[in-house]
């Protein structure tokens, strides 16, 4: 699999191999939101968003979300759903790496699972500025990082170190802790990330 490659994904989900698709929101998501003392406002980006889970699910919880993934096929079913859920999200297929300069400091929070983890992880620096350029100054990450050791990709793991490592220099790191309610596949091998943006550059 050439994982820069669009079509590639896109074969992924022609023939029905999306084995990171949970079919749903990712508990750890549900769980914050319904957490939250009062109810977001403001604009978020779920990158990598495959069929518009999460997108939909911070939605439903008053955000105006976009979502954008490489894939038509995942698009197509986001917006199928989109209009199933009486939802107003709006999904973009693109490359997440081309949404500069036109989402420049567009958005309150980035929406982050399973894209940090399919990229090549030499991007991930690159990755980093490109989510401290869609925010907004004081803007959030909320992130399920996938923190697993098996070697080869995607997806591929990272530690907590090295989440911390990079993010550290341009954002502020609220939590970086295990997940406790992961489902049963992913028991042990997540993270839970709530990053800030500095309000000042």
């Amino acid at each position: 699999m050439t994982i820069a490659n669009p079509s590639d994904w896109e074969d992924r989900y022609q023939q029905g191999t999306t084995h990171w698709d949970l079919g749903q929101p990712a508990p750890p998501f549900v769980s914050w939101l319904n957490a939250q003392p009062a109810p977001l406002a403001g604009r978020a980006i779920a990158l990598g968003c495959g069929r518009g889970y999460e997108a939909l699910l911070f939605a439903a919880h008053g955000l105006q979300v976009v979502g954008v993934d490489f894939a038509p096929s995942a698009i197509a079913i986001a917006q199928t759903l989109v209009e199933k859920q009486g939802q107003s999200a709006q999904f973009i297929q693109r490359d997440i790496f081309d949404l500069l300069p036109e989402f420049a400091s567009s958005f309150d929070y980035v929406i982050e699972h399973t894209c940090f983890c399919a990229i090549d992880p030499a991007q991930r620096p690159a990755y980093v500025q490109l989510v401290r350029q869609l925010l907004r100054p004081g803007g959030e990450v909320l992130a399920l990082f996938f923190t697993h050791t098996r070697p080869g990709g995607p997806p591929f793991g990272s530690t907590a170190e090295e989440i911390r490592q990079l993010f550290a220099a341009d954002f502020q790191i609220l939590e970086l802790v295990p997940v406790h309610n992961s489902v049963l596949k992913r028991q042990g091998e997540e993270h839970w990330g709530h990053l800030r943006r500095s309000p000042y550059d």
